[in-house]
């Protein structure tokens, strides 16, 4: 392969804002294939500049533009080739979930590699892409709304899935909410009341950063409260997501699963890296402690409280690239089963001879 192409004529250089791993770039929001093959001859990309790129050819005759193949956008990690089925981390309704099954640390299709790692980041991208085009028209519709749940360990990439998979998202439609330690006021009222208030309005994506569990999980932990009212409230968290899934709200909830080893490395990190120690507590290494006892709580609670309308999903976090990955597609496909179409425009409007002044 020659080491300087001869650029294309037209267009030889354009702004792109997505690549694929299929070899697709993005262009006025249509997937174009530029690893083809043009007379047996060689068809690349070279980025000149961030997000700016020059498309080379050894091609004997340059195509057109119009002759580029054009390709749709995947909706998920599952190609036509197979791959990972992203649906078998999903915990069964009423089944007993045991986490030292899960492997905290699979990739699915994709190797351990520097190869496999950008081979996933580059499917991941593609999804965020399509992610911003469903968020327009959730949006746009304003008719349902999604919840999402995130839950693990400390370190387990709370902050990191949500900085990664909603980087494409528009912040006028998506919110972000933590659940810490309630307030007195909060307290006064039932365990719940804080939470609804936070639940996302319709053409919204809401994101629980830790949610309502919190009241199942560390609160059972620390035996703040009895086996008896940790069933009532699990019942009652399980009515009360059946309660928005039925007025429009898709729930996806995720267990960012990682090894206790991998948790030491990053307290580690956070401690060697000084731009990192602000995140770091003391608290962290007590609730460490308690490993087993919240491995437990949280076989016990995904398991209660994983249902057809507000599923659990179990994703191997060691690998943060194949933790944001699993959860990029996971919300994709949701948004895609609500099969979002754009609104119509406005009636008795001729939009073809309609003129600004």
């Amino acid at each position: 392969m020659p080491s300087k192409l001869p650029p294309l004529e037209y267009p030889d250089r354009f702004e792109v804002r997505y690549v694929s791993a299929n070899g697709g770039i993005r262009w006025n929001k249509s997937w174009i294939n530029v690893s083809l093959v043009c007379a047996g001859e060689y068809v690349g990309l070279e980025e000149i500049d961030e997000g700016i790129w020059t498309v080379f050819a050894t091609c004997s005759r340059l195509p057109s533009w119009n002759e580029w193949s054009r390709i749709p956008p995947r909706t998920g990690a599952r190609g036509s080739e197979g791959g990972t089925d992203m649906k078998a981390y999903r915990v069964k309704p009423d089944s007993q979930l045991k986490l030292d099954k899960c492997d905290p640390d699979d990739t699915g299709e994709y190797k351990k590699t520097d190869q496999g790692k950008e081979k996933a980041k580059a499917v991941t991208v593609q999804l965020i892409g399509r992610l911003e085009e469903l968020q327009e028209r959730l949006y746009a519709n304003g008719d349902r709304a999604v919840l999402i749940v995130l839950q693990g360990m400390d370190t387990s990439g709370k902050d990191g899935t949500i900085k990664h998979v909603m980087s494409g998202v528009n912040p006028q439609g998506c919110k972000v909410a933590t659940f810490k330690a309630p307030s007195n006021s909060e307290v006064a009222h039932d365990f719940l009341w804080r939470v609804h208030h936070e639940v996302p309005a319709k053409g919204q994506i809401g994101i629980f950063n830790r949610s309502h569990y919190e009241d199942v999980l560390i609160t059972r932990v620390h035996k703040m409260i009895s086996a008896k009212v940790a069933a009532r409230r699990l019942n009652q968290i399980k009515e009360f997501e059946e309660l928005l899934a039925e007025n429009g709200t898709t729930i996806l909830k995720f267990f960012l699963h990682i090894s206790k080893d991998e948790q030491k490395a990053r307290l580690e990190a956070r401690i060697r890296d000084p731009e990192k120690r602000w995140k770091f507590s003391e608290g962290d290494l007590e609730e460490r402690k308690r490993w087993a006892d919240y491995m437990a709580a949280f076989e016990a609670v995904l398991s209660a409280t994983s249902t057809e309308h507000a599923p659990w999903y179990i994703v191997p976090a060691n690998r943060k690239w194949y933790r944001n990955l699993v959860v990029a597609d996971r919300v994709v496909d949701a948004l895609e089963e609500m099969k979002l179409k754009t609104p119509p425009a406005p009636k008795g409007v001729n939009f073809d001879s309609l003129k600004i002044v």
